[in-house]
């Protein structure tokens, strides 16, 4: 019987302890035990890899404060624009889509994509159609917005450039009637303190379930101010997302980067050919990604139950649970 095993991330970036409130870390440490709560009741009771990283996946993804989902980030056109994506190890099926717009839970398309077509990735209007004739939920704009997101999208488009994800959760305001958190009280006033603190968002988790079997899967809201169709690796398989029988991988961070080096399938690449172990192969990922020139970082289980949690930023929203139940979350270094 193998050990289970669950990770989750929220993000990487310059993530820096002296420039969190406490109100905020545990804001986030909520919403990234929120998703461990969720795969590990799949998991601890006998479910699927498959159906634990979505129900972790879908946790994230309603959590406002990270990239996906909900908190995604806007584009340069005021909209929000989400990608995901999911594999089954144990089959090597996978499905992703890019360009959705008001789908409540981007990875809920990608499963069916998977399960319910021959394709692997559609995106756009074809796969915002594909998602209403199968009756997935939808949501107005209105609740996609968040006024830190919108606040981040000023400050790109007055700079010219396109950001990665947040400076700092600042001034937020949920939609649906939830009061407005003053958590910095101006932030016009505050851009110069956080303008080095910055998370590059996405969220994933990873699994292994009782049998063995592995799954991964990621989403996100992309780039702050993108434009011109712009998708990142999170629904690339094998650059963001990967799963096989020896590995799955989520990855987070500069996606172009982790494009080139095809990170998520080079951890399980230096597993199968260099044979060699979950962790030597996650960092020695992450140590090429850093040699090309990347920023990010990524969170990996093998069919053992070990993981991986690498990353070569200041900081990594992440948490992991195995057969101890023992939920261990972080954010720095």
């Amino acid at each position: 019987m193998s050990k289970l095993a669950l990770a989750i991330h929220g993000g990487a970036g310059t993530i820096l302890r002296s420039q969190m409130t406490p109100d905020l870390e545990r804001e986030y440490k909520s919403g990234v035990e929120a998703a461990l709560k969720a795969g590990w009741q799949i998991l601890s009771s006998g479910g699927s890899s498959l159906d634990a990283v979505e129900a972790a996946v879908v946790e994230l993804e309603n959590f406002p404060l990270f990239n996906a989902g909900r908190g995604a980030v806007f584009t340069a056109e005021g909209k929000n624009e989400m990608d995901a994506a999911i594999m089954d190890g144990q089959t090597l099926k996978a499905g992703a889509v890019a360009f959705v717009k008001n789908i409540k839970n981007p990875i809920r398309v990608a499963r069916l994509v998977m399960e319910q077509t021959e394709h692997v990735l559609l995106a756009g209007e074809g796969a915002n159609r594909f998602a209403a004739e199968l009756g997935v939920e939808t949501a107005p704009d209105e609740y996609f917005f968040t006024e830190h997101r919108w606040l981040q999208l000023q400050d790109a488009i007055a700079a010219g450039r396109v950001q990665l994800d947040h400076s700092a959760r600042v001034g937020e305001k949920e939609s649906e009637g939830v009061e407005e958190t003053e958590l910095v009280s101006n932030y016009a006033d505050q851009r110069s303190k956080v303008k080095d603190q910055r998370s590059l968002g996405t969220v994933g988790a990873v699994a292994c379930d009782v049998k063995g079997h592995l799954a991964a899967a990621t989403s996100t809201g992309g780039m702050t101010n993108k434009k011109f169709g712009r998708i990142g690796d999170t629904p690339v398989i094998g650059s963001g997302t990967y799963a096989d029988d020896l590995c799955a991988v989520s990855c987070t961070g500069h996606g172009e980067f982790f494009m080139l080096g095809v990170s998520a399938y080079d951890v399980a690449a230096r597993m199968r050919y260099k044979d060699i172990s979950l962790d030597a192969a996650a960092n020695e990922t992450i140590s090429r990604l850093t040699k090309i020139g990347g920023e990010g970082g990524l969170i990996a289980v093998d069919a053992h139950g070990n993981i991986a949690l690498p990353f070569n930023s200041e900081g990594m929203y992440r948490g992991s649970v195995t057969s101890d139940g023992v939920f261990n979350i972080e954010i720095y270094k």
